[in-house]
């Protein structure tokens, strides 16, 4: 059982965890068994997302794994949020997120490593961050720190939204007036997707006849890579047969159908620059 890299983990702990929860953060709460894994992210009121995690339901709360430079910014903001509601919010170092072999799958994909909590005395050493960035890669699976930080996003550009990151029926949380009219209008342009090219370089624009996106992380021992992109854009230089090119080298884009099916929609509805 080895760590995963760059994880801090929050307790959340008392009789009104789940009430502050439902209010804020963009997943559902509802029948949530002890033990079991969801993932979710706390948003600005402008609907960007200020971090996102994996949070495991406890006895008496809520355990949240999140990237470590981002605890400190979370924790403050949901103690903001507690106002005089019984909740207990602190960092936890007693616990570790490891890997493993028996537990729950990531909720993102099941392409990525379970992954589960340990005491830290019982933690293995820490994977190296290069095989981390090689399995969610290739899951497809952005994440904070690597390919966005706070403020910089909304959820459906990190396809948060397709790995069960958003209840759209919950009660209101901070930001769903922005997530939700996204999700009505059904004009989702931009997506991260796998890409793959062997001149791919972090923040390298994706040209294809114009700058159809931009290069998020790589893995280099493969040659593949996640980018955040325009789907219009892309849709376009597809129908054109425009060569797909980072650094002018050829690019291949590994499309999911459910970003197949938003690129069509958006061809139907003739979506412009």
């Amino acid at each position: 059982m080895d760590r995963f890299p760059n994880r801090a983990l929050i307790r959340l702990a008392g009789p009104d965890t789940i009430a502050l929860l439902e209010r804020t953060v963009t997943h559902s709460v509802t029948d949530w068994r002890e033990g079991e894994l969801r993932y979710g992210a706390l948003l600005t009121p402008q609907g960007k997302v200020i971090a996102d995690y994996i949070a495991q339901r406890t006895e008496d709360g809520v355990l949240v794994d999140v990237h470590e430079d981002a605890t400190e910014d979370l924790m403050k903001r949901l103690k903001l949020f507690r106002l005089r509601a019984a909740v207990e919010i602190a960092r936890d170092d007693t616990l570790a997120a490891v890997t493993a072999k028996e537990g729950d799958d990531d909720p993102r994909s099941p392409k990525l490593w379970w992954r589960w909590y340990v005491p830290a005395a019982e933690a293995g050493d820490t994977i190296l961050p290069e095989r981390w960035r090689a399995n969610r890669i290739s899951a497809g699976v952005p994440e904070w720190g690597s390919d966005y930080r706070a403020g910089e996003v909304f959820p459906t550009d990190i396809n948060m939204d397709v790995m069960g990151g958003i209840d759209y029926k919950k009660g209101c949380f901070v930001g769903q007036e922005v997530a939700s009219r996204m999700k009505r209008r059904g004009k989702i342009r931009k997506r991260t997707i796998r890409v793959y090219g062997g001149a791919l370089i972090v923040g390298s624009p994706i040209i294809g006849g114009t700058e159809i996106g931009t290069v998020t992380s790589i893995d280099p021992t493969d040659g593949q890579g996640l980018a955040l992109v325009r789907l219009d854009r892309l849709q376009k230089a597809i129908v054109l047969s425009l060569p797909l090119t980072c650094n002018e080298a050829t690019v291949t884009v590994d499309l999911p159908d459910w970003a197949e099916a938003e690129m069509a929609a958006l061809a139907a509805e003739g979506a412009d620059e």
